[in-house]
């Protein structure tokens, strides 16, 4: 779980609703203080919410970036329904296309193909499924400590415990039983009240489902690898979810640029967000 150093947003940033052909979605939106030269669409990722990116939306804005990170379907703000199906990746991916198409045009402002997207972990499998949907709304796409295929097996028995729990328990019982064996120290000012409020707000479908798609997911590397689309594959040093050597060798096969944050482990956005911001400039600079 991604824990942000504070769930309000800073001065450059609003809350607010993006409306779509495939629905509402909870964003906040970041914007310089001149006109932005390309948008960022940021997804986030299991038990996450756009909170995630809280820390790089300045230093972004400041880049010249307009910065969107979203609430999926079912996630925190976002509604969703309490039917698993609604969450299959590729409904989550067709989501993600709504959201591009809702920020290009005349009323979103971003000219098309000109959408950096960016997904972390979970988010990172949604958004390589929207590219090999369709690649025209994107720029580039950045998979942040995302892997090729299913989690570590590790990993998959946890997603498969919060699963049996959910089924069998209230989300507040389950927040309970996590936070005894988590405990939050190094969670946001509020004590932890912002995750737990976080994690209630979470339809127990959504964390089902995807937990299965992160545990089931197959590789398809050489898939992305075929797209006109330039990668960017960054992490931190460590992480449990995807060893870092597979993340090395997804970058060689999609021929993307690696960048690995040095002090951070699964989320390098929270854990050090400047440096974090800083690999992100550079290589959408570069574009």
């Amino acid at each position: 779980m991604s824990r942000p150093p504070t769930f309000a947003p800073p001065p450059c940033a609003r809350a607010r609703m993006l409306r779509t052909a495939r629905g509402d979605f909870a964003v906040l939106d970041a914007a310089p203080r001149t006109g932005a030269h390309s948008t960022a669409l940021l997804l986030p990722g299991y038990t996450g919410s756009k909170e995630d990116f809280i820390a790089l939306l300045e230093p972004l804005a400041d880049a010249g970036f307009r910065v969107v990170s979203v609430d999926g379907r079912g996630q925190y703000e976002t509604e969703g329904t309490d039917r698993q199906e609604s969450y299959a990746q590729a409904e989550l991916a067709r989501d993600v296309l709504a959201q591009a198409a809702a920020l290009t045009g005349p009323d979103g402002a971003t000219a098309t193909g000109a959408i950096h997207l960016l997904g972390h972990s979970l988010g990172g499998q949604i958004a390589r499924a929207a590219v090999l949907l369709d690649t025209s709304p994107f720029r580039s796409l950045t998979l942040m400590s995302s892997g090729p295929a299913e989690i570590a097996p590790a990993q998959q028995k946890k997603a498969q415990l919060l699963s049996d729990a959910l089924t069998r328990w209230s989300m507040a019982d389950v927040w309970q039983a996590m936070r005894a064996l988590d405990p939050p120290e190094d969670a946001d000012t509020g004590d932890g009240e912002d995750l737990r409020r976080r994690w209630m707000r979470h339809h127990p479908a959504q964390l089902i489902a995807t937990g299965a798609q992160l545990s089931a997911e197959p590789d398809r590397v050489a898939e992305l690898a075929a797209l006109p689309l330039p990668v960017h594959v960054v992490s931190g040093e460590t992480d449990d979810v995807w060893p870092v050597p597979l993340l090395d060798d997804m970058a060689r096969r999609l021929g993307a640029r690696r960048t690995v944050i040095e002090g951070a482990e699964h989320s390098p956005n929270t854990a050090r967000p400047d440096m974090t911001a800083a690999a992100l400039v550079s290589f959408w600079n570069s574009l």
